[in-house]
């Protein structure tokens, strides 16, 4: 019922609303897996492009939205399970590989999957360097990438905000991209080339300032930070790499 109540009536709501600005949506694929890599401006972007798109998309989304008590945990719970969120447990050792598994399956399944290559919010709302889940996706599963690009849902939910507010909002779909002529899932080279080329198209339809890094929340420990200076290290690998 809530996710007929959130696809039937809160989509056909928030478009009168917020009135956004749609562009390039004949380049999605209706039927078939695709891969939707999208900028990342804010924590509402993922309903922002499940309620445009046409088409249903998973997303993932951190377990704990899907794990609270009471009526608050019921309501939390079936909100995300209605706009198509995925739990993950971003804590465990496994996470990043967890959630690129996770996504696999929805695109094994023929379905459509959203992701952002830079792995967390932009909270200067520059274009952060893509990680290579995005590209590994791609080439293990065949399906093409769709880049998006969102403006203003940095307005509409900003950062330690909890309440939308009433801000235009534009989302535009590029040109799918085929990976097959980048080669294998195995190849670092392979990811690294098809995720640059991603972050190309993204960067051409939003317009923003290239940081030229990696975007990272700060890391809460100092095994973290090992792990992060390990990576630096090792650029061209796309091992652990966050989605």
């Amino acid at each position: 019922m809530f996710k007929t109540v959130a696809r039937g009536v809160v989509r056909p709501i928030a478009r009168v609303v917020y009135r956004p600005t749609v562009t390039g949506r004949q380049n999605v694929p209706l039927e078939g897996p695709v891969l939707f890599a999208s900028n990342h401006l804010s924590f509402i972007d993922s309903v922002v492009i499940t309620l445009i798109a046409p088409r249903d998309v998973r997303f993932l989304a951190k377990a704990e939205y899907f794990t609270g008590e009471g009526m608050k945990g019921r309501v939390s719970r079936s909100f995300f399970e209605s706009i198509g969120a995925i739990p993950v447990d971003r804590s465990s050792a496994t996470a990043a590989q967890d959630s690129l598994e996770r996504g696999r399956e929805v695109l094994d399944a023929g379905g459509a999957f959203a992701i952002y290559p830079e792995g967390t919010r932009s909270r200067d709302g520059r274009l952060y360097r893509g990680r290579t889940g995005v590209a590994w996706l791609a080439l293990t599963t065949g399906c093409p990438i769709v880049p998006v690009a969102l403006s203003g849902t940095q307005e509409l939910l900003p950062v330690d905000t909890t309440v939308p507010r009433i801000r235009p909002v534009s989302i535009q779909f590029g040109e799918p991209i085929d990976a097959a002529s980048y080669g294998d899932a195995s190849s670092a080279r392979a990811r690294r080339r098809l995720t640059e080329d991603v972050m190309s198209a993204i960067g051409a339809m939003s317009g923003q300032e290239l940081a030229g890094t990696y975007n990272e929340p700060p890391a809460a420990s100092v095994v973290e930070r090992v792990k992060r200076a390990m990576r630096r290290n090792d650029p061209e690998s796309g091992a652990g790499d966050p989605i």
